[in-house]
């Protein structure tokens, strides 16, 4: 678990990697491949602030399995793992 406790609405996830992708018998290379869109939530913020000042805690909570976005959110690097910071508003959905 990283050091590291996301702002407001934000979420820290882990992508979860897919398995080795072939082609034809060709394994494609890690530059060549997509990021995968699953992810873990390994931290949440503390919550949406609304212009009356109260706050909206966040509906995810850490250990929950997301969809996210290919091209989303900002890659981070934190002890030698690669995690990805968004909003929680950018999390397609949560997988049951």
């Amino acid at each position: 678990m990283p050091n590291v406790r996301p702002l407001r609405d934000r979420v820290l996830l882990r992508r979860l990697e897919e398995a080795e992708q072939k082609v034809g018998g060709i394994i494609i290379p890690d530059s060549a491949k997509e990021k995968p869109q699953k992810a873990e939530v390994m931290g949440v913020g503390s919550g949406r602030i609304l212009q009356d000042g109260s706050r909206v805690p966040l509906t995810l909570k850490p250990g929950d399995k997301v969809l996210v976005g290919k091209w989303s959110g900002t890659d981070v690097k934190i002890g030698g793992e690669e995690y990805l910071i968004l909003k929680e508003d950018e999390v397609l959905g949560i997988l049951q």
